[in-house]
């Protein structure tokens, strides 16, 4: 089965998924970049959907504006499938008094299993006092996914004690792992580190490989096991589309095609058109997709887009 925000489903029942957005998030990080109106979060999910995505994954963990209440509504007046995320980002986006920082490895995976089994609040308070998050009917709110995040070539004690709780959530509840990677430095470093704690390199998400665009590197985790996360559309001060589709050309070549995620990681309420900015959430279906397609063929991205999502994110 899969968790979403409005209950479990089966995977063949989610549809073409982007594995990589935020419908809400605040950061330091950030400032002036917050996702943090529900209403202009829901106009924007409408662009999503309209643009032909079933389901996406709302990446924000814990601390970080993540709003499971409005995740659950936008849910179901969107007929989006939304899996939520719970875990820690990496250290940089936590101010140095926040109380996530004096949690250790037991406190931290307990928060992570309880947003898991038994729902996530409301709101991210300080643990166990904030009221527990519903759905339009009244269910809790339970999220899919744990996160952890890491630095540029660096693993910072805080971002390991996420990666160990991360793990054990993984061994109590089945779900997937996301670990976000600064320009896919480290990749090979966190699996092994997450495999030494139980948690199978096939059952980690990888996000922003395609930072580095470097189809031997990308064809060495996927044979690990790893999944690619592919979500760096429309950022040519970064990646350029062109080498972007190049990747993703000879990875498929190479035969790592099933283990490529497609998302877009907008982020930024200066790059969503209900916030007021662009490209928004509609450009990977609008825009990239049919570039891909001609790339790759249509057989090798509905893969991206519905059998590697669903293999990846049910709970096993």
């Amino acid at each position: 089965m899969i968790r979403t925000v409005l209950g479990d489903i089966a995977p063949d029942e989610l549809g073409p998924t982007n594995y990589h957005e935020h419908l809400f998030q605040t950061s330091p990080l950030l400032p002036g970049d917050e996702l943090d109106d529900p209403d202009a979060s829901l106009r924007e999910a409408r662009l999503l959907a309209a643009s032909g995505f079933a389901a996406m994954v709302d990446a924000t963990p814990i601390g970080l504006g993540r709003d499971a209440t409005g995740m659950a509504r936008i849910s179901a007046r969107t007929g989006l499938s939304v899996v939520a995320t719970t875990g820690t980002h990496r250290e940089a986006h936590y101010h140095a008094g926040h109380w996530l920082r004096t949690l250790d490895v037991a406190r931290r995976a307990k928060l992570f299993v309880r947003d898991i089994v038994d729902g996530m609040p409301d709101a991210d308070a300080i643990p166990d006092k904030g009221a527990p998050a519903h759905t339009p009917a009244g269910d809790a709110v339970r999220a899919g996914l744990v996160k952890a995040g890491v630095g540029y070539w660096s693993i910072t004690p805080f971002e390991r004690t996420t990666l160990d709780a991360a793990a054990v959530a993984h061994g109590e509840t089945g779900v997937p792992v996301m670990v976000h990677l600064e320009f896919c430095t480290a990749a090979h470093e966190v699996l092994d580190l997450l495999e030494a704690e139980g948690v199978a390199p096939r059952r980690v998400v990888l996000a922003h490989a395609d930072r580095d665009p470097d189809p031997d590197l990308h064809l060495d985790l996927a044979a690990r096991g790893a999944w690619l996360g592919y979500d760096g559309m429309a950022r040519p001060r970064t990646r350029s589309e062109a080498e972007l589709l190049d990747l993703a050309e000879r990875v498929v070549a190479r035969g790592g095609g099933t283990r490529i995620l497609l998302g877009g990681d907008v982020a930024r309420a200066s790059r969503y058109i209900a916030y007021g900015g662009m490209p928004g959430l509609a450009y990977l279906g609008e825009r990239y997709l049919p570039r891909l397609r001609k790339r790759i063929g249509d057989e090798a991205t509905d893969a991206m887009l519905l059998a590697n999502p669903r293999t990846c994110l049910s709970l096993h």
